[in-house]
């Protein structure tokens, strides 16, 4: 199961996040089959200005976004694409597998395919039998 982190903090857009106060990035979550899928909007963020890890079942996703060159002399008229770091935090239960996290980064979007782990995946317990009857009751 995956838990969301820093529910209250400032919505994306309003102000340039920095290391130290990132700005959250907008995700989708859920499940198929046995693995969580999660997809992180990144549009215009180079994947080598994404870092991913992972500490104490704690994913942290962070990436930086810089304002496109402009020559001098432009004069910007509309700005309202956001810019700075941008970051998230999911804290990943037990039932997952962290060591097995898979991302790939197309089209400004980074997804993370998380498996669940081996240990809490549904399986048939198998009953084992004794040679003998356990209804006969020897007198």
């Amino acid at each position: 199961m995956l838990m969301r982190t820093d529910p209250f903090r400032q919505p994306a857009g309003a102000t340039p996040g920095t290391w130290s106060r990132p700005t959250p990035m907008p995700m989708d979550a859920y499940r198929s089959g046995d693995e969580y899928v999660v997809v992180f909007d990144l549009p215009g963020v180079p994947p080598e200005s994404i870092d991913l890890d992972v500490e104490r079942n704690v994913l942290t996703v962070k990436a930086e976004r810089r304002p496109d060159a402009v020559a001098d002399g432009v004069e910007m008229q509309v700005a309202e694409r956001p810019l700075g770091v941008f970051s998230r935090q999911l804290f990943l239960g037990d039932t997952l597998d962290a060591g097995r996290i898979e991302a790939t980064y197309q089209h400004g979007v980074l997804t993370l395919r998380i498996p669940v782990a081996a240990k809490a995946k549904p399986r048939k317990i198998e009953i084992k039998t004794t040679a003998s009857d356990p209804q006969q009751i020897d007198a």
